[in-house]
């Protein structure tokens, strides 16, 4: 007796559900901050970052006056510091996201599942911020104590703080776009610390050597006080009732038109920074017409170290005075308004730089993979 043994229906094979985009960026920025917080590292880095912090601001507390801007200083100070080691810390949080998985052996097992390869980098990215972003929340007491000591306007701590918090994530962005391009690690991390050489030190380097293109012979006039010649007394001494007069010299010299090159420190994050704040300068109408026992006119204008260097970029933007006045020679250091914002070109050109870093890692990390590098590991 033979059996009938009926074909069986075919069931419709159901298609993966692809994950939404939140969800998957979630789990990418999850699995990331679960392996930097499982590491002791990252503790004492956080604990060494304290220490250091620490000890710089009570050494300027003890260091600076009470008397003058000493809650602006030290907390110019603090910011400075902390983009200056945050330039140090994001290229070694963010330039091995990537390509440390691939030594590894795991970025093969994230790439064949339902992410893509731009949730991939964006997890990572994220990741990488949150963890800078750290170093600059412990560095918040420190912050708010300068705040306390007065000098410091509450929009300028906030703008402060904001393009602190940007200028870490640009470069975050510039480390995980190098690290998909790398094939090495350690490779990757060199390139992204070049990077950011190149962004501080070698806009500064490209701003003096192009100081010799724009230099121009200028016919300058230049006035200071001065005695006559009937003040000095047969003794070689000035007659105590001889008054100064205001002596004209005009010579022609080379000068040099920094106006032309001055957007070159535009992508310099200090620049971006310490441009980005409305510092609360001094009105000059209000400072002192007698000298003091130097002989300088006027109050004495002490910037801290960002607002300083927001003070140089914006001297370099107004150019060479070709016609000082006696009066401008005597006043002490006057600050200067700003008259055209220069980070938002700052800040352009670093996005730009690390959005194409990024679109051409997305490429590199698209499966299949046409090509691969000779020893790259694959899972």
């Amino acid at each position: 007796m033979s059996t009938v043994t009926e074909p069986s229906t075919p069931q419709p094979v159901r298609a993966a559900t692809r994950l939404s985009h939140g969800a998957a960026v979630r789990s990418v920025f999850s699995l990331e901050m679960r392996q930097r917080l499982r590491g002791r590292a990252w503790y004492w880095m956080l604990g060494i970052w304290f220490v250091v912090i620490g000890v710089i601001f009570v050494l300027g507390l003890g260091t600076l006056d009470p008397a003058g801007n000493e809650g602006g200083i030290l907390f110019d100070l603090i910011v400075g510091f902390v983009l200056f080691f945050g330039l140090l810390v994001a290229p070694g949080l963010s330039a091995n996201a990537v390509n440390g998985d691939r030594a590894g052996g795991t970025l093969a097992i994230l790439q064949v599942t339902l992410l893509s390869p731009g949730q991939l980098l964006l997890g990572k990215w994220l990741a990488s911020w949150v963890g800078s972003l750290a170093f600059l929340v412990l560095s918040a007491p420190f912050i708010f104590w300068a705040l306390t000591l007065g000098g410091v306007d509450v929009s300028e701590a906030l703008v402060s703080l904001l393009m602190l918090a940007v200028e870490l994530g640009v470069l975050c962005a510039i480390g995980v776009g190098i690290s998909a391009l790398a094939d090495r690690p350690l490779f990757s991390i060199v390139s992204t610390y070049m990077v950011v050489a190149l962004l501080t030190v070698g806009t500064l380097i490209v701003f003096g050597l192009s100081s010799a293109l724009v230099t121009e012979e200028e016919t300058t006039t230049t006035s200071y006080y001065d005695y006559p010649q009937s003040a000095f007394q047969d003794d070689g001494m000035i007659d105590p009732d001889a008054e100064r007069e205001c002596t004209t010299q005009t010579y022609v010299a080379p000068v040099v038109h920094t106006e032309y090159i001055a957007w070159l420190l535009a992508a310099n994050p200090f620049v971006v920074v310490a441009d980005a704040v409305p510092y609360d300068l001094p009105d000059p109408s209000t400072f002192d017409d007698e000298p003091d026992s130097f002989g300088y006119v006027g109050n004495y204008y002490s910037p801290g170290v960002m607002e300083m260097a927001s003070q140089l970029v914006r001297a370099a933007q107004e150019g060479p005075d070709l016609d000082v006045t006696c009066e401008e020679a005597e006043a002490a250091f006057m600050p200067i308004s700003q008259q055209t914002p220069i980070w938002p070109l700052g800040l352009g050109i670093q996005v730009v730089l690390a959005g194409v870093l990024l679109l051409v890692g997305r490429r590199r990390l698209t499966m299949p993979a046409r090509r691969l590098a000779r020893g790259t590991r694959i899972a």
